[in-house]
């Protein structure tokens, strides 16, 4: 696992992309860390106030590498098969490019209205720190 997804576990939204993610990558690239974990956070010497800006993506090798927002997700996507020329082509296209970024604004900040809000924190089968499960 190289990179480290960190997601609002308590956004529906954000738990099912994280879902659908491990079901793509099986914790070969990624692992997770909920929002809400502020001791593991500290690790990576993110803040809650970092939080709010959306989901973040670190990579593992170089932690100053990171991602976040729309820019992670894109990145995430980049990282899966086949990801790199659909992501490649969505960049080029600049109106596209910066939809996506407002439209990420948007949902980021209304997501519990949009989407609710889970009554307990989305637990990953990919933690940070538990080795990938085959």
């Amino acid at each position: 696992m190289n990179y480290v997804v960190i997601y609002d576990g308590n956004c529906n939204l954000c738990a099912s992309f994280v879902s659908l993610l491990e079901k793509f990558d099986r914790g070969h690239q990624f692992c997770y860390i909920p929002m809400q974990d502020a001791q593991t956070l500290e690790i990576f010497n993110v803040t809650p106030e970092d939080c709010e800006m959306g989901m973040i993506l670190i990579d593992r090798q170089v932690s100053t590498l990171r991602w976040q927002g729309s820019e992670a997700a894109e990145e995430i996507t980049r990282l899966l098969p086949m990801g790199k020329a659909f992501i490649s082509a969505y960049r080029a296209i600049a109106p596209l490019k910066s939809l996506g970024d407002s439209t990420y604004i948007q949902i980021r900040d209304n997501r519990y209205k949009l989407f609710g809000k889970r009554d307990r924190t989305y637990e990953t089968a990919y933690p940070f720190g538990c080795a990938a499960r085959k």
